[in-house]
């Protein structure tokens, strides 16, 4: 009587964990939220378009981007880490180095990367120098020629204080003894069109962002910050090339709270794998010159723990030129 006790209890045990588990088998049961930091047309834009059609293949549920721009993305950011909901049902395509940058420049911001649980890293967007078509810089030389001769006069954008196009100019200006005037915007595309427009002289963009407008004539690309030239953009050169020993750009990918189920989370990283092994998802990448570089869970976690580390060092050599300004 005592073995047949023992294995209703067990079966029963057994029942509650199947149908535990196969209530949970249904996530994602509706759209997912999706928050941006930036204005539309910047680099999670970008993200967000080059990836969430083959995502939404996979998983089975639309993906809705909330644009929530300022304060170089802290706002949203600090809605994901802090009052967002731990069911994976809202994500937030996370920007490097702007994702640390902004609490290790500001102590006010209170969230931290140890509140959020990396999913993927999908591609890492070296710097670059754009112009108007019809700008009188043809040339990297002939635009830094115009800074020499104007100190501090020359307009040149980028996506906003603490973004990884900020970092890139104050590491150019410490490196070649030149001076900007840094105009902020809230995003990499408002940056790039205020530069098509002619309202500012240049901005440090990042490539697969203006990689289009590039091709199609609307912008001018002076210098790349990578380490080789870019296929695409073959008579391009790069920082290096011209004598400034500058690699930089931006990382880009997604991010959850932390906290999410374990399940849901799995799932997660599971269609980002998927994605990844489309070849018409890697096409799409090579159409919008986004170079792919994929870190998954605990992988993508390091590289942003890594790049903290990074970022701290980087600030405290620039922090007293930035605090003059």
């Amino acid at each position: 009587m005592r073995k047949v006790k023992s294995l209703s209890v067990a079966a029963f045990v057994c029942v509650l964990i199947a149908a535990a588990g196969a209530a949970f088998a249904a996530y994602p049961e509706k759209s997912i939220t999706v928050l941006q930091g930036f204005s539309a047309g910047g680099g999670s834009d970008t993200l967000a378009q080059l990836t969430q059609p083959y995502l939404e293949k996979v998983i089975g549920q639309s993906f809705i981007n909330q644009y929530i721009p300022g304060a170089t993305g802290a706002i949203a950011w600090t809605q994901l880490a802090k009052t967002a909901k731990k069911d994976a049902y809202t994500l937030s395509i996370t920007n490097t180095p702007m994702l640390q940058t902004n609490y290790i420049m500001n102590s006010e911001i209170a969230y931290t990367i140890r509140e959020l649980e990396p999913l993927a890293n999908v591609v890492t967007d070296p710097g670059i120098i754009v112009v108007a078509k019809d700008s009188p810089y043809k040339t990297a030389q002939e635009f830094f020629q115009a800074a020499r001769d104007n100190p501090g006069k020359i307009t040149v954008g980028n996506s906003g204080v603490g973004g990884d196009d900020f970092f890139t100019i104050l590491i150019f200006e410490k490196n070649s003894g030149l001076k900007f005037q840094q105009i902020p915007f809230e995003g990499d595309g408002p940056s790039w069109q205020a530069a098509m427009g002619g309202k500012i002289d240049a901005s440090f963009n990042n490539l697969g962002i203006t990689f289009p407008q590039v091709k199609a004539g609307n912008l001018r690309a002076l210098a790349v910050f990578s380490e080789e030239r870019y296929e695409g953009l073959a008579d391009i050169p790069t920082a290096k090339e011209l004598g400034y020993n500058i690699v930089s750009g931006s990382s880009r990918g997604y991010s959850a709270p932390k906290g999410i189920p374990a399940e849901a989370r799995e799932i997660l990283i599971g269609a980002f794998k998927k994605m990844a092994e489309m070849p018409e998802f890697r096409k799409a990448c090579a159409d919008r010159a986004s170079i792919v570089d994929l870190k998954f869970g605990e992988d993508y976690a390091k590289m942003l723990s890594d790049q903290e580390a990074q970022f701290k060092i980087i600030w405290e050599e620039v922090r007293e030129q930035y605090q003059g300004k």
